[in-house]
């Protein structure tokens, strides 16, 4: 596995990002988007990214992806990429990817973070892997309370993502602890549908994003 282009010392934050490839990726803003969507997808990755790697609290960021164009443009940020060798789903690709974090850095703590938070906050992000750390798994839900948007583990504990729906609820009940902070909307502001987009833009989305989505208007406003 290849070094992380920054080190921040032995504890800090190894971030594994899943991306779908992108002719599959955000089915769900297919009505809204129409062919605009397979470069919102990426754009939300790569500002997702950039924004990680902004954190000074992560030293490591590994995508795990099969689409080309994604390898490129996230690698060109900064970020680890490898393919998606399991091919079996996205929480074996976190699992996979949260792996080779662990032979990379065993002592180093693991999250998996959602790669659609396009309003992403390097001092929000900072702030809650704060309240992430702790001995065992910490999870934050998602703005509509139902999926995950983070889920991290400490040192020598199995990460063991179950994201996909209702996924809140599936780690609360494997017994990760819930984070529950003030003032990190955008840590918890996935996108899926368009109403999601609008509500990453009113908190103010990356340039990546806000180019991808200008041909977009409701209301004469994008997107």
């Amino acid at each position: 596995m290849p070094r992380a282009a920054r080190d921040h010392g032995t504890d800090g934050w190894a971030l594994v990002l899943p991306l779908k490839p992108l002719a599959v990726a955000k089915s769900r803003l297919t009505d809204y988007a129409g062919p605009l969507r397979p470069g919102l997808a990426l754009a939300f990755a790569k500002d997702t990214v950039a924004a990680a790697l902004r954190c000074p609290a992560v030293e490591r960021l590994l995508v795990v992806t099969d689409d080309p164009a994604a390898r490129e443009a996230l690698a060109a940020l900064g970020a680890l990429v490898v393919p998606d060798a399991p091919g079996s789903g996205l929480n074996a690709a976190l699992a996979h990817g949260a792996a080779l974090l662990r032979e990379a850095r065993p002592e180093a703590p693991v999250g998996a973070l959602s790669a659609d938070l396009p309003a992403l906050r390097p001092a929000e992000l900072g702030r809650v892997l704060a309240a992430a750390r702790g001995p065992r798994r910490a999870f934050l839900a998602d703005a509509a309370g139902v999926g995950t948007t983070l889920l991290t583990a400490a040192p020598g504990v199995a990460l063991r993502p179950a994201f996909g729906g209702a996924s809140r609820e599936r780690h609360r009940a494997s017994g990760a602890r819930e984070i529950t902070l003030p003032r990190v909307d955008s840590v918890r502001r996935d996108v899926d549908t368009g109403d999601d987009l609008r509500q990453a833009w009113l908190l103010g989305v990356g340039p990546c994003t806000r180019a991808a989505a200008a041909p977009l208007t409701v209301d004469g406003a994008s997107p």
